[in-house]
């Protein structure tokens, strides 16, 4: 393994690491970029994903009281999603994917950019389970249909004033649901190949550090804080996918 290729596969896993463990969310995001440069398109995702999987159990343990307390809450997103996920790749063939990205990444941008700056935050505080399980499914859609499944949830658990840790037992679950079934369809095609298993031995353990010290981060946060750290991210995942798009 060359310098060049070790050096992106560390800044790559501290980075996605670093943000798994902080919103629970956005592994793909900060890792891709430096993954793409060194690995090919599918091996990088592989690697991101498998990696995103098991720095996503230390954020499970950190609100697993949260998880147990609200379990229909979390199965209200989880198992739409996970419905969603085939028929997304049933749809491929049908759409435009590329479209659809950028339309999504619009919307991602329009949101995240028009309350990142402003004082107040949005506030959705009525319980509405069909809408919750809308949410899910759509994610589910989009992740197999164009690869963001975490985008509309994570912009709609941030209109909601739940705690941090209520929002979290729902986020990094249902990205992990998601993410494991991207894994096990990236390891039926053979993915997970010598230089995949190469780029895991130091993308593992980088990642998982990473992913500590975030969830540091996260505990010294306020529920507010979060919040808005998961509308920053709503607007960094419409540009990352739009860039990703026009170039």
């Amino acid at each position: 393994m060359n310098f060049d290729l070790l050096l992106y596969l560390v800044l790559g896993a501290v980075a996605g690491g670093f943000i798994n463990g902080l919103a629970g969310t956005g592994t793909a995001l900060f890792a891709l970029g430096f993954y793409l440069v060194v690995l090919e398109p599918i091996t990088a995702v592989a690697v991101v994903a498998f990696m995103a999987v098991l720095a996503g159990i230390q954020g499970l343990w950190i609100v697993r009281a949260q998880i147990f307390n609200e379990p229909r809450r979390l199965l209200r997103f989880v198992v739409p999603g996970l419905v969603g996920v085939p028929l997304g790749l049933l749809l491929l063939g049908l759409i435009n994917a590329s479209l659809l990205r950028i339309a999504i990444a619009t919307l991602l941008i329009v949101y995240g950019g028009y309350f990142t700056f402003r004082a107040a935050l949005p506030a959705f505080s009525r319980k509405t389970p069909l809408l919750d399980a809308s949410v899910g499914f759509i994610g589910g859609v989009l992740g197999g249909a164009a690869s963001v499944s975490g985008a509309i949830p994570s912009m709609w658990l941030s209109l909601r004033p739940w705690t941090k840790s209520e929002m979290r037992a729902v986020l990094q679950p249902y990205n992990m649901a998601t993410l494991c079934t991207t894994v096990t369809l990236l390891a039926f095609k053979g993915a997970y190949d010598a230089v995949a298993f190469q780029a895991l031995m130091v993308t593992v353990p980088c990642g998982l550090i990473a992913a500590q010290v975030g969830i540091m981060v996260f505990r010294r946060l306020s529920d507010t804080a979060f919040r808005r750290l998961l509308i920053g991210l709503t607007l960094l995942m419409g540009i990352g996918i739009m860039v990703s798009e026009v170039l």
